[in-house]
């Protein structure tokens, strides 16, 4: 789930997460760009037009369009400017999993995994196992005939419900958005038990059922074994239940992004700067570059490395962890030669649990920190999302007793 987050200033960005409710974009340049066959853009078929957008970035991409419609224009001051391509890239820390298998090399990669998560709050997972099987390379492959559906058939699942458990839809939240965002994406609720909800998953291409549901369960048990084994480097026992409840009963929702060739890539963005709102992502992505991460107040490109997975941190573990790990800034930029594929898997607790810090980072009789974090519940989200509050602060903020 993406909130708008930067520690130096608020993003023009509603904090809205995406499983569940729309990101507002505000600030609107509306450049008054024509479409294809279409007079500008603010005329008299102002809703035609609208309805060509609302149909998706994939169909404009399609049309051949060489100039950026102006509801997809950001402002100046938000724009990425230069190429992803002519950004500075960065190779993210690796967690090997094959070692941290091995008793005795484990310290070593529960080191590098500490560290990454407190100084980037990003990493990159290798032999994980599903490169093995081909389950990522037919995850990929399946995603990417999803998005070469006709229209109608990807539409099917098309809902104005941001809170549905399947659901297809461009940008955020297409109806409401201000500016919009050069994304599609098929969202896939993957609570547990996965067999009650695969059901009600798109039925083509005819393998996506069964291709997915494989993947979300490998997708998951890589999940237990890496938040594990970082709740392990940061010397918490998870003897408070948030470790099983992760392994077992916890919140998983896997969301697919389509990001189009585009005409003019340096005026907008794939998605908006964001940290995400529970405590893992494991984002599978094709050998096309996008990812960028804010360190060291710098837009880093990330490079692609096939077969990995790209881990962050998220609010959730932000705070479970007292601040010692890092939910940072990223956003995906697009290019405009190469549709690029991804899927991204949000882990995190129930709804219902209430999150904390962990009991033994406050031990002060283990030499253990002042609280620098509130409690939070998904209730307690909701009511920030629907405040005034988040026009002047992130909810990490929000949480913060530095803020209070």
């Amino acid at each position: 789930m993406c909130i708008a987050c930067s520690s130096n200033k608020l993003s023009i960005y509603s904090q809205i997460p995406i499983e569940i409710t729309a990101m507002a974009i505000v600030g609107l340049s509306n450049a008054g760009d024509r479409l294809p066959g279409k007079r500008a853009v603010g005329d008299d078929d102002e809703a035609a037009a609208a309805d060509y957008r609302l149909k998706g970035v994939r169909h404009l991409s399609d049309t051949g369009i060489t100039r950026l419609p102006g509801r997809y224009v950001l402002p100046a001051s938000d724009r990425p400017g230069r190429s992803v391509s002519a950004g500075t890239r960065v190779k993210l820390p690796v967690v090997d999993l094959g070692r941290l298998r091995v008793p005795s090399e484990r310290a070593a990669v529960l080191k590098t995994l500490e560290a990454a998560c407190r100084e980037f709050g990003f990493f990159q997972v290798v032999n994980h196992g599903l490169d093995v099987d081909g389950a990522a390379t037919r995850m990929l492959d399946v995603a990417a005939r999803f998005f070469e559906l006709p229209f109608q058939d990807r539409a099917r699942y098309m809902s104005a419900d941001v809170r549905a458990p399947v659901r297809y839809g461009t940008s955020f939240n297409q109806a409401n958005d201000a500016v919009l965002c050069w994304r599609d994406f098929l969202k896939l609720s993957c609570a547990p038990p996965l067999r009650d909800v695969v059901p009600s998953w798109p039925d083509s291409p005819a393998d996506l059922r069964e291709v997915a549901a494989e993947y979300a369960s490998a997708n998951r048990r890589v999940f237990v074994e890496v938040v594990e084994a970082a709740l392990e480097a940061m010397g918490v026992g998870g003897g408070d239940g948030v470790m099983e409840e992760l392994a077992t009963a916890g919140s998983h929702m896997m969301t697919v992004n389509c990001y189009p060739a585009c005409p003019q890539p340096e005026l907008t963005l794939g998605m908006p700067p964001h940290s995400d709102y529970g405590f893992l992502t494991l984002v599978l992505q094709d050998d096309v570059e996008g990812l960028q991460v804010m360190h060291g107040g710098e837009w880093l490109t990330v490079d692609p490395v096939p077969g990995s997975f790209v881990v962050n941190v998220g609010d959730h573990f932000e705070i479970y962890s007292n601040g010692r790990y890092k939910s940072v800034l990223h956003r995906v930029g697009v290019n405009s030669t190469r549709p690029r594929i991804s899927v991204a898997s949000f882990h995190s607790v129930g709804a219902e649990r209430v999150v904390g810090p962990a009991a033994e980072l406050l031990d002060q009789g283990r030499g253990g920190q002042p609280r620098w974090y509130m409690d939070t519940d998904f209730a307690t989200f909701l009511a920030y999302l629907a405040s005034a509050e988040g026009k002047h602060k992130t909810f990490l903020q929000s949480r913060s007793l530095a803020f209070a």
